[in-house]
This record gives structure tokens, sequence and C-alpha cells, in this order.
């Protein structure tokens, strides 16, 4: 009967070559312990998903991001409410643990590969990040706008501006290994593949990408977002335009920003009306009483 396997690893030492040297150590090499640590700045060039009740277009921006592999522990920015001109403001800290093997360039993922599975299966593949930008509804799903896919391993060089930016930029060979790097900052694009397949930009989103080990991230300590320890840098509250707001909870700037804004011809046309419909009703009803009592002084 079968009863298992024994894989082994067997040397041959013949006598002519004297004492055979120390033994060799042929365990296979540990996955090492990383975190990836995100900032989003900011966005630009966001093309608006959709149209507001008094006509204009603008978006609810925020951002997802996840590693490939780990889709489950997905993060998410805060929300940039009515963004007009495609511009998202966030100072957002995203923080990403994984296990890498910097010989083989692999990311050691282990999961359960269905809920009712005993054990976690080992699978190795590149080190992906992934991030899209989205539009926040209330009263339907969200809407996809873009995304960016990049290998830890060959990060596109970034831009110093928005504006410089482009597609060929992300397909090009000019890339850095993050590992090595540790660190840098810049613009990237966001794409959106169309149904022929060729690629549109779908805005530009500025980012601080940072690799360090677990020892550097015990040392480091910071929180999600801008939560404590708000540290290695400290993220500030994003400086959003006053016109920033989710328009139910806030009935004043609503009306300043949205009601006034856009109809306040109306509404001063309207009380103009008012004042004049008032004189000429007080003056037809005063005029008979007034040439009366003239009449008989």
């Amino acid at each position: 009967m079968d009863q298992g396997q024994l894989e082994l690893f067997v040397d041959i030492h013949p006598l002519v070559n004297g004492v055979p040297g120390p033994p060799i150590n042929i365990e296979p090499r540990k996955a090492k312990g990383y975190h990836l640590r995100v900032i989003v700045w900011n966005t630009a060039e966001v093309p608006p998903s959709e149209t507001s009740i008094t006509g204009e277009e603008m978006s609810d921006l925020y951002l997802k991001g996840w590693m490939e592999g780990n889709e489950d522990d997905k993060e998410k920015t805060d929300v940039h409410y009515r963004s007009m001109d495609g511009e998202g403001m966030f100072n957002w800290r995203m923080c990403f643990p994984f296990k890498y093997m910097p010989e083989e360039k692999v990311m050691v993922v282990e999961k359960k590969e269905h809920f009712w599975s005993l054990d976690k299966t080992k699978q190795t593949m590149p080190p992906v990040f992934n991030l899209q930008v989205w539009d926040n509804d209330l009263f339907s799903a969200n809407d996809f706008i873009g995304y960016m896919v990049t290998d830890l391993s060959k990060v596109p060089k970034p831009a110093k501006e928005a504006k410089k930016a482009t597609l060929a930029m992300m397909e090009g060979d000019d890339t850095l290994d993050l590992f090595d790097a540790k660190s840098i900052k810049g613009w990237w694009t966001m794409v959106e593949e169309a149904e022929d397949g060729t690629r549109n930009i779908k805005g530009k989103v500025e980012l601080t990408l940072e690799i360090i080990s677990d020892e550097e991230a015990d040392q480091k300590p910071t929180g999600q977002g801008r939560e404590e320890p708000n540290a290695f840098p400290k993220l500030e509250e994003p400086n959003r335009p006053a016109t920033s707001f989710l328009w139910f909870t806030s009935p004043w700037k609503t009306s300043k920003y949205i009601v006034w804004k856009n109809y306040k011809w109306y509404i001063i046309g309207f009380f103009l009306f008012i004042i004049i419909a008032a004189f000429i009703v007080l003056a037809i009803y005063s005029i008979p009483g007034a040439a009366i009592d003239k009449l008989f002084s």
C-alpha cells in the first residue's frame, strides 16, 4: 500500500576528494515582511461623472486602493464633495502589510481558497498595487471613473507636475524598483479602457509611495487616514474649497453656494416684484381716500 512520499537531497562524495565539506543549508527562502504606505495627496483633471440638480457638472471623488491578492484588505479615502474642476484634496494615508521575496521579486500570499478550507494555500505573484478613483453616490451605485495599476518592482517614474503626467509615461520603460528606492513622490495618470481596447486618461493623482520593513514599521508607527499616530509625515486636514460639502448636512452652505449662486437673479427679481406689487396695491388703496380728503377740505 502507498504510505506517502519522501523527498530527499542526496550528496555523493568520492573518497578521492577527501573529507566532505560542511553541510549546506538548502531550506527554501522565506518571505520577508514589508509595508506599503501610500499617501494620497491630490487629484487633478478627473472628468465629471454626473450633473447636479442645478445643472453643474461635478463629482464626489474618493479613491480606493489594495494590493493584488489581498482584495479583502481594501482601503478608501474620505470623499471630496462637489469637485467641479476634477481637483480633489485628500492628505490621506493607506497602509498595506505584505510578504515579499526580494531575490525572486515575488509577493507571497497565504489565504484559504474557500470558506470551508482547513488550511491556507500559498501563492506567489508580482507585488502589484491597485488604485481606483470613484464618484460617490448616496442613492445609487457609485460610479467607477478610472484606475492605476503598477508593479512595485517596476514603478513608472512620476511627473513633478500634474500637467506633465502622460499616458506614455505610464507605458514606457523608464521605471524604478521601489524596494531599492524606498520612497517616491509625484503625479501618475489614471486610465480607463474603452471597448476597443484603447486607454484614455481619466485624471491624475499625486501620491507618495513608500516601502518599509516590518522592523521599520514598528519603529515608525502610523495610523490610517489622518488617525493617530499621525506621523512620518504628519498629515493636515486638506484645504478644500468652501463649495466642497454634502448638501443636505449643510443647509446654510447649500443656500449660499447652490441656491443663491444659481438662482440669485430669480430671487432678487421675485422680491422686487413683491415690493412693486405692494407699492401699487397701497397706491390704489390710498389714492381715493386722499382725493376725497382734499376735495372736502
